[in-house]
């Protein structure tokens, strides 16, 4: 074999596919998706894209390969235990702290619904809706329901503080003008949006979130019973 060929032989096999991950992760949270190309992997990680290939067939295995990373850790951060209605608070508590960081994240779940990423979430939920004392045959609408849920409310957040750094909008200042302007809406026209513009003003998002979680386990609990 040429010294040439021998050499970059080497150098695809020296650069590993964890590390190609991780340097995928730290481009897509400085940059997003647009910014993960080949040629900016290839720069940071100073090898060339063949070395890259060697490991990885393309962009679409390689986001995908990065939220599996990130899904992972996240999961195995979170408890497991007998406690499970506290473990899937954790675990979605979780997934949205994650999707938060990473706001990639959402995206590259929707975009490869049946990887593992999203069979690493299914069956972590699965398993704690199932050690509720869910029946069989109502399991599928208990997880895909909390899923859902997950998924959309955390991805939503994660587009909000995007757009929110893009335009360099303060959060508390950005709250302050909807509250304002809602609390000036028709009562008669807009009763409910008027009533709730103070909670605008002052919520907090994961505290919303996770009761959003508890009335969901609230009505799993409740199909349990009957």
């Amino acid at each position: 074999m040429p010294k040439k060929a021998r050499s970059s032989r080497r150098r695809e096999e020296s650069l590993s596919r964890e590390s190609i991950v991780e340097a995928s992760i730290d481009l897509l949270d400085r940059s997003g998706e647009d910014g993960l190309t080949f040629r900016a992997l290839s720069e940071r990680l100073t090898t060339g894209p063949g070395a890259i290939y060697w490991h990885i067939a393309n962009k679409s295995e390689l986001l995908t390969a990065a939220c599996d990373a990130i899904v992972a850790r996240t999961i195995e951060a979170t408890p497991s235990g007998v406690e499970t209605k506290a473990n899937i608070r954790d675990l979605a508590l979780g997934l949205f702290d994650a999707i938060d960081e990473h706001p990639w994240v959402g995206s590259a779940l929707a975009q490869a619904p049946g990887a593992m990423p999203m069979v690493r979430i299914l069956e972590r939920l699965g398993q704690q809706v199932s050690a509720l004392g869910v029946k069989e045959q109502a399991r599928w609408e208990a997880v895909g329901t909390l899923l859902s849920y997950i998924l959309g409310v955390g991805g939503r957040n994660a587009a909000n503080g995007q757009l929110a750094r893009e335009r360099n909008l303060d959060r508390s200042d950005f709250l302050e003008a909807v509250a304002a302007a809602w609390s000036q809406l028709d009562p008669n026209i807009y009763p409910f949006t008027r009533s709730i513009a103070g909670h605008v003003r002052d919520h907090d998002d994961r505290v919303d979130f996770l009761a959003g979680i508890d009335l969901i386990l609230r009505g799993v609990g409740s199909s349990r019973k009957r």
